[in-house]
């Protein structure tokens, strides 16, 4: 079971795990991030059948609600939700907007700000934000306390985060990642104080059925997840990178695609130059409205001219010059592109959000002021330039990527060298101010080349790791190897689930379907799915048109293949379904559909019947 190898080990004491603690004593319990103010006293706090929550306004019960439901989870009892006063054992959860007010340099003493809790352990156990927000990260930290045992020691803790951003990128992009492993990813974000997800994924479109080329979630799938986010208090920012990177949107549509000096249409570069063009893009953000409520909006604007140059498409400086002048450079043109979203964005009450690798300074239209930059790639226009133009900065360095089948993040050696959200790619600043926060970044690059459960594995050191660079000091233990300790002793978030998809033994099995019948060896793989083994190969899906190396094709045959340990097309998931299972490819994650001659072919869920299959062993 690959995706709990992390986390399988024994919980480490909470004295044993701090030990080495740079910032904290023997004595103070074991948190990610770490708490760094922790005042002992006398005693200790029980946890047990009479513990209560106690809870007197709507914000207090709305984050004790989520208390309750997350302690049922973790297998702490259904604990009650009450008001009045508090007693012996219990749990008190409070909101006093005038604990918000923060010392001059933004951290809090005794104030909390907007997500900053207090907490003290005694006879009782009692959380106090200035907000909902505060109050519900004080419960991530009960629930990591109790995680390594029900018996807490006395004392008090103010928690305050350092950056207001903290997040992960996720490119669901191209590549289906099943909403199962985002909703676990929203809940581990959660527990480790995480505030930010972004995704850039394509909605199904009812306004451009032409654009629903796999894979693409439902907007009944998406309002789950925002719902989710918003219970976890995660802010889920969608993004539709453009101009370029639009190929998912208009492969099918030529009208739009830029073309270039010698006639060729660029299925990947939206013309910027045309207004229908605009009007598409902005007709996606209205349809993405519906869905999503956060207050920004998120547009890439990165590697428009990614292999090759504005040289290239004359149209583009033409465009230019007519509106800015003589003097004008095709750069304008892309930055005029940006702002347009920008003021559309503006008027429909949210903030936008840019890559930083197209604002090379060959400019000479600047970007609208109040763009967040996400810096991620050192080029001309460095970020202390774009602090001192007053543009909101997050660090969303190359380091702290994560890319499918390819460069993964050092996080050991982020971790050695106290990384923290001044060190962007080129450059170190001297002070966090002007700095949003930082987050890691999960890209498909080579779809094939890890499976879900096997990116979670690589995903959660990283994940632990911005959150304490973010939340609190950077080398809170005084080696790795005793962070990640700390990471064990508290372990998943509750609701957190194994997405290990084997509801049967191995061995042989007749799967019989329809008109279909296969006779088939499943065997487990170390990830935590099965190869399905016959007299003539593995199953594989292969075939079709191949996105980032995966057959993203719809309809694309399922065949017989020399059977390769490495090989993760050869890889499913028996998704348990009434009176049998569907049969899912672990990288495409399309489901098994029989045609009426008997083959076996793969089609997203919502297009073809999924093939339902009864399984005899033997």
């Amino acid at each position: 079971m690959v995706a709990a190898l992390l986390l399988l080990a024994a919980p480490v004491p909470a004295a044993q795990a701090a030990g080495g603690a740079e910032e904290a004593g023997p004595a103070t319990p074991v948190t990610v991030p770490a708490l760094s103010d922790w005042v002992p006293e006398s005693g200790q706090y029980v946890y047990g059948r009479g513990t209560r929550l106690v809870a007197d306004g709507r914000a207090e019960r709305r984050v004790a609600d989520t208390l309750a439901d997350d302690l049922r989870a973790a297998g702490h009892g259904s604990v009650p939700v009450v008001s009045g006063g508090a007693r012996t054992g219990d749990i008190v959860v409070d909101v006093a907007p005038k604990r918000a007010a923060l010392d001059k340099e933004g951290l809090g003493k005794a104030g909390l700000g907007e997500e900053g809790y207090e907490l003290r352990a005694g006879k009782r156990l009692s959380v106090t934000g200035a907000t909902e927000t505060g109050a519900f990260y004080g419960t991530r930290t009960i629930l990591q306390l109790l995680a390594q045992g029900d018996r807490l020691p006395a004392g008090r803790t103010v928690d305050v985060p350092q950056y207001e951003e903290r997040g992960v990128g996720v490119c669901a992009c191209y590549i289906h990642i099943t909403t199962d492993w985002l909703e676990n990813l929203v809940r581990d974000m959660a527990y480790n104080k995480l505030n930010q997800l972004l995704l850039e994924l394509k909605v199904k479109s009812d306004a451009h059925p032409e654009a629903n080329t796999w894979g693409y979630y439902t907007k009944d799938e998406m309002r789950r997840l925002v719902a989710l986010g918003e219970k976890y208090h995660v802010t889920i920012i969608p993004e539709i990178n453009s101009p370029g990177h639009m190929d998912p949107w208009i492969e099918n549509r030529p009208d739009l695609q830029l073309t270039d000096s010698d006639g060729n249409k660029q299925p990947s570069r939206l013309d910027i130059t045309r207004p229908e063009a605009f009007a598409y893009y902005t007709s996606l953000m209205d349809e993405y409205a519906e869905v999503f409520k956060a207050d920004s909006w998120h547009m890439g604007a990165d590697e428009y001219m990614l292999g090759s140059d504005f040289a290239k498409y004359p149209q583009v400086l033409e465009y230019a010059r007519a509106k800015y002048g003589a003097n004008a450079t095709p750069q304008d043109a892309f930055i005029d592109f940006v702002n347009r979203v920008h003021s559309y964005a503006a008027g429909k009450g949210k903030k936008l959000r840019i890559w930083n690798d197209g604002l090379t300074g060959a400019n000479t239209v600047p970007v609208t002021a109040g763009t967040t930059v996400e810096h991620w790639l050192n080029v001309a226009t460095k970020p202390s330039q774009l602090r001192a133009q007053g543009y909101p900065l997050m660090n969303a360095a190359y380091a702290l990527y994560l890319v499918r089948g390819g460069f993964h993040s050092d996080t050991k050696g982020l971790y050695d060298q106290s990384w923290d959200p001044r060190s962007f790619e080129g450059e170190k600043l001297a002070s966090r101010e002007g700095i949003t926060g930082a987050k890691i970044s999960l890209w498909p690059d080579n779809g094939r080349g890890e499976t879900e459960n096997e990116v979670a594995v690589d995903t959660d050191p990283a994940l632990r790791h911005i959150a304490q660079a973010t939340w609190g000091t950077p080398h809170p233990d005084a080696t790795y190897a005793q962070f990640t300790a700390r990471a064990a002793a508290v372990g998943h978030a509750p609701g957190w689930r194994y997405l290990t998809r084997v509801p049967v033994a191995d061995g042989t099995y007749t799967f019989r379907a329809g008109t279909a019948t296969v006779t088939a060896e499943v065997k487990r793989t170390p990830d935590g799915y099965v190869t399905l083994r016959t007299a003539n190969g593995c199953l594989e899906v292969r075939g079709g048109k191949l996105t980032l190396n995966v057959p993203l094709q719809p309809g694309v045959e399922v065949s017989r293949q020399t059977c390769a340990t490495g090989n993760t097309l050869q890889r499913w998931q028996l998704a348990p379904a009434q009176d049998g299972y569907r049969l899912v490819n672990a990288i495409t994650q399309m489901a098994v559909h029989v045609t009426d001659d008997g083959r076996l072919v793969q089609y997203p869920p919502d297009q073809q019947r999924p093939a339902v299959w009864q399984l005899t062993a033997g």
